[in-house]
Protein backbone atom coordinates (compact mmCIF):
# COMPACT_ATOMS: atom_id res chain seq x y z
CA UNK A 1 0.00 0.00 0.00
CA UNK A 2 1.86 3.41 -0.90
CA UNK A 3 1.96 6.30 1.40
CA UNK A 4 -0.56 7.87 -0.70
CA UNK A 5 -3.28 5.01 -0.39
CA UNK A 6 -2.44 5.40 3.33
CA UNK A 7 -3.49 9.27 3.73
CA UNK A 8 -6.61 8.43 1.91
CA UNK A 9 -7.62 5.39 3.76
CA UNK A 10 -7.05 7.72 6.85
CA UNK A 11 -9.53 10.09 5.17
CA UNK A 12 -12.13 7.77 4.20
CA UNK A 13 -12.38 6.28 7.87
CA UNK A 14 -12.30 9.62 9.54
CA UNK A 15 -15.34 10.97 7.49
CA UNK A 16 -17.33 7.87 7.36
CA UNK A 17 -16.50 7.71 11.22
CA UNK A 18 -18.11 11.57 11.16
CA UNK A 19 -21.23 10.56 8.84
CA UNK A 20 -22.10 8.00 11.07
CA UNK A 21 -21.71 9.68 14.55
CA UNK A 22 -23.67 12.71 12.72
CA UNK A 23 -26.54 9.96 11.44
CA UNK A 24 -25.80 11.10 7.35
CA UNK A 25 -25.61 7.10 7.07
CA UNK A 26 -28.18 5.93 9.93
CA UNK A 27 -28.28 2.67 11.88
CA UNK A 28 -29.91 -0.37 9.37
CA UNK A 29 -28.69 1.72 5.93
CA UNK A 30 -26.64 0.02 3.19
CA UNK A 31 -24.09 1.49 1.10
CA UNK A 32 -22.38 -0.22 -1.74
CA UNK A 33 -18.55 0.47 -1.87
CA UNK A 34 -18.43 2.43 -4.98
CA UNK A 35 -21.73 5.03 -3.22
CA UNK A 36 -19.45 5.99 -0.61
CA UNK A 37 -16.67 6.37 -2.76
CA UNK A 38 -18.30 8.68 -5.06
CA UNK A 39 -19.86 10.57 -2.13
CA UNK A 40 -15.95 10.73 -0.63
CA UNK A 41 -14.62 12.41 -3.57
CA UNK A 42 -12.20 8.57 -4.14
CA UNK A 43 -11.60 5.61 -5.46
CA UNK A 44 -13.32 2.14 -4.34
CA UNK A 45 -9.51 0.59 -2.91
CA UNK A 46 -9.30 3.11 0.29
CA UNK A 47 -12.91 3.20 1.17
CA UNK A 48 -12.86 -0.67 0.90
CA UNK A 49 -9.74 -0.42 3.39
CA UNK A 50 -11.54 2.03 5.81
CA UNK A 51 -14.80 -0.16 5.76
CA UNK A 52 -12.66 -3.01 6.91
CA UNK A 53 -11.53 -0.63 9.74
CA UNK A 54 -14.70 0.67 11.15
CA UNK A 55 -15.39 -3.31 10.82
CA UNK A 56 -12.77 -4.08 13.42
CA UNK A 57 -14.38 -1.11 15.37
CA UNK A 58 -18.01 -2.62 15.65
CA UNK A 59 -19.12 0.91 13.40
CA UNK A 60 -20.29 -1.39 10.19
CA UNK A 61 -20.43 -4.82 9.39
CA UNK A 62 -19.72 -6.14 5.69
CA UNK A 63 -22.33 -7.85 4.10
CA UNK A 64 -22.15 -10.16 0.88
CA UNK A 65 -23.64 -8.07 -2.13
CA UNK A 66 -25.59 -5.92 0.24
CA UNK A 67 -21.78 -3.43 0.79
CA UNK A 68 -21.48 -1.66 4.23
CA UNK A 69 -24.28 -2.12 6.88
CA UNK A 70 -24.04 0.46 9.62
CA UNK A 71 -24.39 -1.10 12.63
CA UNK A 72 -26.98 0.12 15.54
CA UNK A 73 -26.64 0.09 19.29
CA UNK A 74 -28.05 -1.87 21.54
CA UNK A 75 -29.10 -1.00 25.08
CA UNK A 76 -27.37 -4.26 26.20
CA UNK A 77 -23.79 -3.33 23.90
CA UNK A 78 -23.75 -0.17 25.25
CA UNK A 79 -24.25 -1.21 29.15
CA UNK A 80 -21.00 -3.82 28.70
CA UNK A 81 -19.00 -1.46 26.74
CA UNK A 82 -19.41 0.96 30.06
CA UNK A 83 -18.59 -1.88 31.89
CA UNK A 84 -15.32 -2.58 30.31
CA UNK A 85 -14.64 1.56 29.91
CA UNK A 86 -15.03 1.96 33.69
CA UNK A 87 -12.45 -0.77 34.80
CA UNK A 88 -9.87 0.20 32.00
CA UNK A 89 -10.46 3.97 32.94
CA UNK A 90 -10.54 3.35 36.90
CA UNK A 91 -6.58 1.55 36.07
CA UNK A 92 -5.84 4.56 34.50
CA UNK A 93 -6.76 7.24 37.21
CA UNK A 94 -4.92 5.11 39.67
CA UNK A 95 -1.70 5.14 37.71
CA UNK A 96 -1.29 8.02 37.02
CA UNK A 97 -2.17 9.02 40.55
CA UNK A 98 0.90 6.64 41.19
CA UNK A 99 3.05 8.08 38.80
CA UNK A 100 2.53 11.64 40.49
CA UNK A 101 2.79 9.86 44.20
CA UNK A 102 6.16 8.86 43.37
CA UNK A 103 7.74 11.69 40.40
CA UNK A 104 7.32 9.87 37.63
CA UNK A 105 5.27 12.93 36.29
CA UNK A 106 5.90 16.40 37.44
CA UNK A 107 2.51 17.98 38.72
CA UNK A 108 2.89 20.29 35.87
CA UNK A 109 1.71 17.26 33.16
CA UNK A 110 -1.50 17.63 34.61
CA UNK A 111 -2.00 20.84 32.69
CA UNK A 112 -4.55 19.14 30.27
CA UNK A 113 -6.94 17.66 32.97
CA UNK A 114 -6.51 21.19 34.56
CA UNK A 115 -7.23 22.83 31.11
CA UNK A 116 -10.25 20.80 29.98
CA UNK A 117 -11.89 21.07 33.78
CA UNK A 118 -12.22 24.54 32.87
CA UNK A 119 -13.45 24.39 29.76
CA UNK A 120 -16.28 22.07 31.07
CA UNK A 121 -17.36 25.26 33.51
CA UNK A 122 -16.95 27.54 30.87
CA UNK A 123 -19.62 25.05 29.02
CA UNK A 124 -21.84 24.50 31.88
CA UNK A 125 -21.96 28.91 32.45
CA UNK A 126 -23.15 29.03 28.63
CA UNK A 127 -25.29 25.52 28.76
CA UNK A 128 -23.67 24.23 25.82
CA UNK A 129 -23.58 20.27 26.14
CA UNK A 130 -21.78 20.00 22.99
CA UNK A 131 -18.68 21.60 24.02
CA UNK A 132 -18.93 20.14 27.43
CA UNK A 133 -18.25 16.81 25.46
CA UNK A 134 -15.44 17.79 23.84
CA UNK A 135 -13.76 18.91 26.81
CA UNK A 136 -15.18 15.60 28.39
CA UNK A 137 -13.32 14.02 25.37
CA UNK A 138 -10.26 15.32 26.14
CA UNK A 139 -10.43 15.26 29.63
CA UNK A 140 -10.87 10.93 29.86
CA UNK A 141 -8.17 10.70 26.62
CA UNK A 142 -5.64 12.76 28.30
CA UNK A 143 -6.39 10.76 31.88
CA UNK A 144 -5.26 7.15 29.75
CA UNK A 145 -2.75 8.71 27.84
CA UNK A 146 -0.99 9.61 31.11
CA UNK A 147 -1.34 6.13 32.41
CA UNK A 148 1.75 5.21 30.15
CA UNK A 149 0.48 2.03 29.11
CA UNK A 150 0.23 1.61 25.40
CA UNK A 151 -1.85 -1.21 25.61
CA UNK A 152 -4.53 0.17 28.17
CA UNK A 153 -4.36 3.01 25.77
CA UNK A 154 -5.26 1.44 22.17
CA UNK A 155 -7.82 -0.93 24.47
CA UNK A 156 -9.50 1.86 25.62
CA UNK A 157 -9.77 3.46 22.18
CA UNK A 158 -11.67 0.21 20.58
CA UNK A 159 -14.64 1.03 22.94
CA UNK A 160 -14.79 4.79 23.23
CA UNK A 161 -15.65 5.18 19.38
CA UNK A 162 -19.19 4.20 20.68
CA UNK A 163 -19.59 6.21 24.00
CA UNK A 164 -18.81 9.14 21.42
CA UNK A 165 -21.99 7.51 19.28
CA UNK A 166 -24.50 6.75 21.39
CA UNK A 167 -23.60 10.33 23.21
CA UNK A 168 -23.97 11.89 20.09
CA UNK A 169 -27.71 10.43 20.08
CA UNK A 170 -28.50 11.34 23.13
CA UNK A 171 -26.76 14.57 23.72
CA UNK A 172 -30.07 16.72 23.76
CA UNK A 173 -31.39 14.65 26.43
CA UNK A 174 -29.68 14.66 28.80
CA UNK A 175 -29.77 17.42 31.92
CA UNK A 176 -26.71 19.65 31.94
CA UNK A 177 -23.58 17.87 33.50
CA UNK A 178 -23.04 19.65 36.74
CA UNK A 179 -22.51 16.60 38.95
CA UNK A 180 -20.25 14.76 36.25
CA UNK A 181 -18.09 18.16 36.25
CA UNK A 182 -17.56 18.05 39.76
CA UNK A 183 -16.59 14.39 39.60
CA UNK A 184 -14.03 15.19 37.05
CA UNK A 185 -12.64 17.61 39.37
CA UNK A 186 -12.85 14.92 42.23
CA UNK A 187 -10.38 12.39 40.27
CA UNK A 188 -8.21 15.19 39.76
CA UNK A 189 -7.96 16.10 43.06
CA UNK A 190 -7.32 12.61 44.07
CA UNK A 191 -4.71 12.27 41.58
CA UNK A 192 -3.25 15.77 42.28
CA UNK A 193 -2.93 14.09 46.02
CA UNK A 194 -1.37 10.39 44.77
CA UNK A 195 -4.36 9.11 46.33
CA UNK A 196 -4.72 5.94 43.42
CA UNK A 197 -7.26 4.27 45.77
CA UNK A 198 -9.29 7.33 45.85
CA UNK A 199 -8.47 8.22 41.96
CA UNK A 200 -9.59 4.78 41.04
CA UNK A 201 -12.92 4.36 43.07
CA UNK A 202 -13.66 8.08 42.67
CA UNK A 203 -13.81 7.66 38.15
CA UNK A 204 -15.35 3.92 38.87
CA UNK A 205 -17.95 5.52 40.13
CA UNK A 206 -18.07 8.41 37.94
CA UNK A 207 -18.59 5.73 34.53
CA UNK A 208 -20.67 3.41 36.27
CA UNK A 209 -23.21 6.67 37.10
CA UNK A 210 -22.71 7.60 33.11
CA UNK A 211 -23.38 4.05 32.34
CA UNK A 212 -26.90 4.05 33.97
CA UNK A 213 -28.19 7.35 32.41
CA UNK A 214 -26.70 5.89 29.39
CA UNK A 215 -28.42 3.18 29.58
CA UNK A 216 -31.67 5.23 30.48
CA UNK A 217 -31.84 7.51 27.57
CA UNK A 218 -30.64 4.94 24.92
CA UNK A 219 -33.84 3.20 26.55
CA UNK A 220 -35.96 6.05 25.76
CA UNK A 221 -34.74 6.85 22.20
CA UNK A 222 -35.79 3.12 21.87
CA UNK A 223 -32.18 1.87 20.26
CA UNK A 224 -31.40 -1.35 19.29
CA UNK A 225 -28.77 -3.40 17.21
CA UNK A 226 -29.79 -3.44 13.50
Amino acid sequence: MTSETKSNTQKAVEELREMIFTGHLPPGSNHFEQDLAEQLGMSRTPVREAALTLEAQGLVAIEPRRGVKVLGLSVGDMADIYDVLSALEALAAERVAGRIKSGDLPPEALAILRESIDQMHRALGREDRAAWATADEVFHSELVRLAGNNHLEDTVARTTDQVRRARTMTLHLRPLPTASTEDHTAVLHAIERGDGEAAHSRHLAHRQDAKAMMVDLLTRIGAHRV
